[in-house]
């Protein structure tokens, strides 16, 4: 069951990527995602498409679904956490 759910975060980050690519305007990079961080204000990083596959970054997508189910404030994906936590946690996938 964790695994079918995983899957379907994963698909429906991805289905997420595929409507903002043809509704917004796109300066995000091929292989990349733009996603918005923090709880107050809104931040936009630009991260690889690879940091899906990654537990760590799984859960923050966990997280999301939780908060916000698939209706993003922003308008694209929406993570609920502090920027520090999240430049901390994209750094150590980088480095992986």
């Amino acid at each position: 069951m964790a695994i079918f759910r995983l899957h379907s975060l994963v698909a429906n980050a991805k289905q997420m990527i595929k409507l903002h690519h043809t509704t917004h305007r796109t300066d995000v990079p091929k292989g990349h995602l733009a996603v918005y961080v923090g709880e107050l204000q809104k931040k936009r990083f630009v991260v690889p498409l690879s940091y899906l596959d990654q537990p760590l970054f799984q859960d923050l997508l966990r997280r999301s679904e939780e908060e916000y189910g698939f209706s993003h404030p922003m308008g694209g994906l929406t993570i609920p956490c502090e920027e520090e936590t999240f430049v901390t946690l994209t750094a150590r996938l980088h480095t992986s």
